[in-house]
């Protein structure tokens, strides 16, 4: 079967941008009028379908363990964000099922991810980690309006998550070796594609906020990324066993993962969740200011990841 241009073909969408969302979106995605339950049902792929036989100890990298076991912690609690958007749209029958079923999807992200750390590393415990990180972190789930101001704001925000995390599995599978670790990347990557497709589609039924207001929101989602979910995570996943010795530290495991899951990108993982975002903010991606965006970003990256691995030496040789 072929690729299926989504409704993200509009005016001035065309060209490289949307070569790289029908590169890495499936054909057969969720859309607001196909039903999420049929294509979920026919297409989605299982824990069953990964080879687990190919797991290659020797190919696994410790920093990057440390990312997917953060990783997979963050995946697995898609149930409280399910919840936040029910209560957001809760007169959004159509919404609120393909909410579900991507919270089913995210769920089984987590699964998969947390499987592999533990083939990697047999003292982790997924279940253990992931109790304890649900009793120390949760999402404001009392709400009836969205915390971005308005139901496209929220959508927008929901697309700007998935560009991060569809270039940021992109990014992991391109960097190991680990054949299995691979295939469950590959398939998490085009999974937030169809995501990010989802959440754009929904959000076209919305009025947008002005184009001020969503730079804004953009921009406030991408800098949560450091916020106490991630940091909490981290510390979840990493420092459970020696939680009474070392207390939480917001800066140091929100930064330090960070730094870790950054250090696997390549310039065109940065281009593409630059090109992403904008298509969400309705600008051209191939517009000369998106473009300089993605080159400063790679640049800001890489200066700040030789800036730690400096500082690391520093502290080192001291």
């Amino acid at each position: 079967m072929g690729p299926v241009v989504s409704p993200l073909v509009r005016a001035g969408t065309t060209g490289k941008s949307l070569a790289i969302i029908l590169l890495l979106a499936p054909a057969d995605t969720f859309s607001a009028k196909q039903g999420a339950k049929r294509v979920l049902a026919t297409t989605h792929w299982t824990l069953e379908d990964i080879d687990w036989s190919a797991f290659d100890p020797g190919a696994v990298d410790e920093e990057l363990l440390a990312v997917v076991k953060t990783a997979a912690l963050v995946e697995a609690n898609s149930e409280d964000y399910v919840t936040y958007l029910h209560n957001v749209f809760p007169d959004d029958e159509a919404f609120k099922r393909a909410a579900d079923y991507w919270g089913e999807e995210e769920a089984q992200h987590g699964l998969a991810l947390g499987r592999w750390a533990e083939l990697a590393d047999k003292q982790f415990s997924f279940d253990a980690s992931l109790k304890y990180f649900r009793s120390v972190y949760s999402l404001p789930l009392e709400v009836a309006q969205s915390v971005r101001g308005s139901r496209g704001g929220e959508l927008l925000a929901r697309c700007v998550v998935e560009s991060g995390t569809c270039s940021f599995y992109s990014a992991i599978r391109d960097f190991t070796d680990e054949p299995v670790l691979r295939q469950i990347c590959h398939r998490i990557a085009q999974d937030e594609s169809k995501h990010y497709r989802l959440f754009f589609e929904h959000g076209r039924n919305y009025p947008q906020p002005a184009m001020w207001e969503r730079l804004r929101i953009a921009l406030g989602r991408v800098l949560e990324t450091e916020d106490d979910e991630f940091g909490y995570a981290y510390y979840s996943a990493n420092h459970l066993a020696e939680s009474d010795l070392k207390p939480y530290d917001r800066a140091e495991c929100a930064g330090t993962y960070q730094r870790m899951a950054t250090s696997m990108y390549r310039a065109e993982h940065v281009r593409t969740v630059v090109h992403m975002i904008a298509l969400a903010l309705g600008v051209r991606p191939q517009h000369p200011l998106v473009r300089a965006i993605g080159r400063v970003g790679w640049w800001s990256l890489r200066r700040r990841n030789r800036s730690y691995k400096s500082r690391v030496a520093s502290a080192g040789a001291a």
